[in-house]
């Protein structure tokens, strides 16, 4: 022995008190010629560990503060619990925990998320175990390469249609078969029948019942519609763009010229028609009014014109809005007018592609009539569904034999947004028929960016990649291991 020193440790709270550990340990010496160390700090199992001053637990519960947390979040958590600490020493000891090891999985799942913006990230994620192994900033071919090919034994590689990322795999484990993830087909189809149904909205409006059968409009009124200012604008614009648009020319380059925005270019050279450029005045959605509609037109026909007499008077019956809104539904009565009575809208483009894409037997009853007429009435729609439910028997039955034949129906469709997805997955079919036809698929992929994602917004957004990485991957083992 060569001397004592007193050791101060903090330990967690006792009672809402701090508490600090006075402990005296030995400084020993050894005597060995051939020691290099002259003394050395006798260290005492479960209470102290070198250059530390806080006991095991406690820098075991700064450490988890941290990974569940982060820096602002575990700061004020610890300082509940008694052990004042700043951000940026919550952060520091996080950043100091040993990411696991993790061998060569031998189903690896790669999808990328997005960091801010236009700023991309990858993830891995061994599928065996449902364990993220790597993350990192960026989706190229190369890094992901690298990866593997300092990573031998990857057997099953799941991705989506990305080519970056098949390319990559091409590259490191060119032995790896890759299985294209059957969640992002069944979406990118989706996608393409919304485009379907966007180049198609015209047709959108049969799927709303009529009501009563409407008398065709007079030919006078029919061309002063077509002369209002919204409908001449819509109409130049619509022969400026498609007269220059077929000169092979880019649409900044048109836009430049017409003095439009790209998008607005891009938007009158996808439309077929000028009509198909105007906006359109929805109607008016259904509202808790609408069932003392009614009783307010009756009212108004005995003579009470008074709108807060009216307001009060349905109040009684049950009604809870407020009184400008019967203000303003019995405007039309003073000017002679019927009172406005609430129609149902023509379905989105979005909501129409959910109907075709869903099983059957899953739409409600609105929807399956709404439908109904909808492809009754548009040959284009009617295709694109029976071709949907044509990729979903071979989901269902894990068959790809179909495959062939399919995309060839795809191409001969006639629809440019059909055609360019047949395109596309001809060139990555074999990936295709394995997303069909194997077990093997991205979802464990996708629950573990939701939760990323959730990490990050915790973080404001302001993590960077190297403390996201640590987070993410410690917070999966660490509810492993406390589930």
């Amino acid at each position: 022995m060569h001397s004592r020193y007193v050791r101060t440790l903090a330990d967690v709270a006792v009672g809402d008190r701090p508490v600090l550990i006075g402990l005296s340990v030995r400084r020993l010496f050894c005597d060995s010629p051939s020691c290099d160390r002259r003394t050395f700090a006798e260290q005492v199992e479960g209470v102290t560990v070198r250059y530390q001053r806080r006991s095991p637990l406690l820098q075991h519960l700064v450490e988890m503060a941290g990974v569940l947390l982060a820096g602002r979040g575990g700061a004020r958590l610890l300082q509940i619990l008694k052990v004042p600490l700043s951000r940026t020493s919550v952060l520091f000891q996080l950043m100091r925990l040993r990411v696991p090891s993790v061998g060569t999985p031998r189903v690896l799942g790669v999808d990328d998320f997005a960091l801010y913006a236009d700023a991309y990230g990858t993830l891995l994620v061994d599928a065996d175990t449902r364990l993220p192994i790597e993350l990192w900033a960026g989706r190229d071919a190369e890094q992901l390469a690298a990866w593997l090919r300092t990573h031998p034994g990857v057997e099953v590689v799941c991705r989506d249609g990305s080519l970056v990322y098949r390319q990559g795999i091409n590259d490191g484990a060119p032995n790896a078969v890759q299985v294209s993830d059957r969640f992002h087909l069944w979406q990118g189809l989706s996608k393409r029948v919304s485009d379907i149904a966007a180049a198609h909205r015209g047709c959108l409006s049969a799927a709303v019942p009529d009501s009563e059968p409407a008398a065709p409009a007079p030919l006078a009124e029919r061309s002063e519609a077509a002369d209002t200012p919204a409908r001449r604008h819509a109409k130049r614009l619509f022969e400026a763009v498609h007269a220059v648009s077929g000169t092979g020319r880019s649409l900044s380059a048109i836009g430049r010229e017409l003095g439009l925005n790209r998008r607005t270019v891009a938007k009158y050279a996808r439309a077929a028609s000028w009509q198909e450029c105007i906006r359109r005045t929805p109607p008016r959605r259904s509202t808790s009014l609408d069932p003392y509609l009614e009783y307010l037109r009756q009212r108004w026909e005995e003579g009470e014109h008074t709108a807060t007499v009216l307001h009060q008077e349905i109040v009684a019956k049950g009604y809870l809005g407020h009184y400008q809104r019967v203000k303003m539904a019995i405007a039309p009565l003073r000017r002679g007018l019927p009172i406005d009575t609430p129609r149902e809208r023509p379905p989105s483009p979005r909501q129409v592609a959910r109907w075709i894409t869903i099983t059957p037997t899953r739409r409600g009853l609105h929807a399956t009539e709404a439908l109904r007429r909808l492809l009754a009435h548009c040959p284009e729609l009617s295709q694109a569904h029976d071709l949907v439910r044509q990729f979903a028997a071979m989901l269902d039955a894990g068959d790809a034999a179909p495959l062939p034949g399919w995309l060839g129906e795809l191409a001969a469709s006639r629809l440019p947004a059909l055609v360019s997805l047949a395109k596309a997955l001809r060139e990555d079919q074999p990936a295709v028929v394995q997303g069909i036809t194997t077990p093997f698929n991205s979802g464990v992929n996708e629950g573990r960016i939701t939760d990323l994602k959730l990490q990050k917004r915790i973080m404001a957004g302001r993590a960077g990649v190297p403390l996201l990485r640590h987070r993410v991957i410690l917070m999966a083992h660490l509810r492993r291991r406390y589930p």
